[in-house]
């Protein structure tokens, strides 16, 4: 199983002026035989706030992948990806540029995208959007390759390429 704790960035969600759809539109996207959802939490677009929850995740829950969601756009309230950026130890830049090629696809706008994937210790990060649309969108991109990059991340796994990949 791959233990997954998902984090909604949101000034709005977090006083409870908003309902946070997005978590529920992941989960549902995670297959519950491959992916167990261990916490959701809802933080306000505060930098350590984010911080601290993504540590938590990371080295006290220990859990394998953090979804985040919301906090990746222009607005000068959007930190999920300097967030981010401080808590991991290695980039992932192929998982957002993935997801943005994709999602330019659908509409131009999916280049104002700053969102950022990275490894903390034992932990996959990945922000996703914050709409439900548009976070199941970018997440669906990613999920073929999800289980495997886990796997070699918790050394379970050390072969990248099959003849018939």
């Amino acid at each position: 199983m791959i233990k997954v704790a998902i984090l909604t960035v949101s000034d709005k969600g977090s006083r409870g002026e908003r309902v946070d759809t997005t978590s529920v539109a992941i989960k549902e996207v995670l297959d519950p035989n491959l992916y167990e959802v261990v916490e959701t939490k809802i933080v306000p677009d505060e930098i350590e706030d984010i911080k601290c929850e993504l540590i938590r995740f990371c080295d006290d829950l220990k859990v394998d992948l953090v979804l985040t969601n919301g906090g990746t756009g222009f607005s000068r309230r959007d930190v999920t990806p300097e967030a981010t950026l401080a808590v991991i130890e290695k980039i992932v830049p192929g998982i957002p540029e993935a997801m943005r090629a994709k999602s330019l696809e659908i509409t131009p706008k999916a280049m104002l995208s700053r969102a950022v994937a990275g490894i903390r210790k034992g932990t996959l990060i990945i922000n996703l959007p914050g709409s439900p649309k548009g976070a199941v969108e970018n997440l669906n991109v990613v999920l073929p390759a999800l289980k495997h990059g886990i796997e070699i991340l918790k050394g379970e796994a050390s072969e990248c390429a099959r003849k018939d990949d």
